[in-house]
């Protein structure tokens, strides 16, 4: 069981005892915070909220629709949605806020209250102490009879969504449908498999094949899209013949690739291709997440722009984009932010983007993929021993490395000429985790091993 308060909203596992999981009290407790923190903000009584095709998603739904009416809020209902689509919504619907209910790539039996201010955008930190602080107090108001809120039911946004991606202005509809792709599409027993599939089509894209396309939460798979998750996706695709395979997460912000042949074109590629479509036609800027990959920045450099590194988490990489006025940013994880369209992850907008940017290529998948400089990206972890000061660990490396340049703003970031190396800590679990990037696998691997031999001697 486990239930995690963090800048990301409230994640937990469903069942078990209340405080201990994502039980119907918790549900209802952090419901009424966000609900209070609102009502706090401003007069607008509107909530817009969807959910993924979790098992657990009508019963959350129907606790959440049912607090907030209890507190004089109106609820609009987008049912079966993705994260981007509830975001785009609560500025088209002019609401307070949004709750998306998805746990995003966790497995099944997690769900999740993500909450959205009125821009569509991830509430901030400040924001967030405020409303545990009020879940912590129970300190909550309800309407009184007369006042309770409404809710109603809005099935527009899917169309609507698709609408924004074939009109956006650099989705070029004509090249995708002249390349005549022939695409299949993982759709993880969630709600992918409700918008991808039409998306594509008004793309024109004819030949479209789903896998796990039944919306009943019950994942076939892992349902991270990373590469061991994906072999049934990149089996069909090799074996039927298609241009290229596309997976997404559960509620639709994450979006990765498959080559013609069944390779991986590679998650944090995802970002590095949309960019350079992007930057193409658009000169200007990029950000994406510290643990991301250095091919944003060599892509960024070649059309002449500036590349900036954030913190980890969403809600860092939109404050960088606002800050540096990005023209494309996200996160290595396969995570696409199209600020002039809505400041989050998108996988429908990646989809469009990166279908054009293929079309003009005039390139197989395969061929795209390796006009880009290779990296490789070494993930590890390394759990703490009980009443270790991660400070006092952070200073010695820091101390070790003085020479080399360091960035701090998240964790610490060592850079070695070409190489890097980031260490932070996890929100959830006392481990550290070393990312190390070089454009050799045993060099990203041994920088990683050396950081960690480091971390081992200044433990004890």
């Amino acid at each position: 069981m486990a239930l995690i308060k963090s800048i990301s909203g409230i994640r937990g596992t469903i069942g078990g005892k209340p405080g201990e999981g994502l039980s119907p009290l918790d549900v209802v407790k952090f419901t009424a915070a966000y609900g209070t923190w609102l009502t706090q903000q401003t007069d607008n009584r509107k909530v817009v909220i969807g959910r993924d095709g979790r098992i657990s998603g009508e019963m959350v739904k129907n606790l959440v629709v049912s607090t907030l009416n209890g507190l004089g809020i109106d609820v609009v209902d987008l049912g079966l949605s993705t994260t981007p689509t509830v975001e785009l919504a609560v500025t088209l619907e002019n609401a307070a806020g949004g709750i998306i209910l998805t746990a995003s790539h966790n497995p099944r039996e997690w769900n999740a209250l993500k909450l959205l201010n009125s821009k569509g955008e991830f509430i901030s930190g400040e924001d967030g102490a405020l409303l545990l602080d009020i879940a912590e107090r129970e300190d909550f108001n309800f309407a009184d009879v007369n006042k309770l809120g409404t809710y109603t039911q809005d099935d527009s946004y899917l169309q609507k969504h698709v609408d924004l991606v074939v009109n956006y202005p650099l989705v070029d509809v004509e090249a995708i449908r002249q390349r005549n792709f022939k695409v299949v599409v993982d759709a993880v027993n969630s709600t992918g498999a409700l918008f991808v599939p039409p998306l594509l089509k008004a793309l024109g894209v004819e030949e479209v094949e789903v896998l796990f396309g039944e919306v009943n939460g019950k994942f076939s798979h892992n349902p991270e899209p990373l590469a061991e998750n994906l072999t049934a996706l990149s089996n069909e695709v090799n074996k039927s013949n298609a241009d290229l395979g596309i997976a997404v997460d559960p509620d639709v912000d994450r979006l990765c690739f498959v080559c013609e042949d069944g390779s991986m074109f590679g998650e944090e590629y995802t970002l590095v291709a949309v960019a350079d479509y992007v930057l193409s036609k658009r000169k200007g800027n990029t950000v994406s997440n510290m643990s991301s990959t250095q091919a944003l920045k060599d892509v960024t450099l070649k059309h002449g722009g500036e590349y900036t590194p954030s913190a980890v988490g969403e809600v860092n990489v939109v404050k960088k984009m606002k800050e540096t006025n990005a023209v494309i940013g996200g996160e290595g994880n396969g995570g696409i932010i199209v600020p002039d369209l809505h400041y989050g992850r998108d996988a429908l907008i990646g989809i469009g983007l990166f279908l054009s940017h293929l079309a003009h290529s005039k390139k197989s998948i395969k061929a795209l993929r390796n006009s880009y400089p290779d990296y490789f990206i070494s993930k590890n972890k390394i759990e703490l021993d009980k009443g270790v000061d991660v400070k006092t660990i952070f200073e010695k490396i820091k101390g070790k490395y003085k020479n080399q340049p360091l960035n701090t703003e998240d964790g610490l970031k060592i850079e070695f000429d070409k190489d890097w190396v980031h260490l932070r800590t996890s929100n959830t679990e006392p481990i550290i985790r070393i990312y190390a990037e070089s454009q050799n696998e045993t060099t990203a691997d041994n920088i990683a091993k050396r950081i960690m031999q480091d971390i081992k001697e200044f433990m004890h």
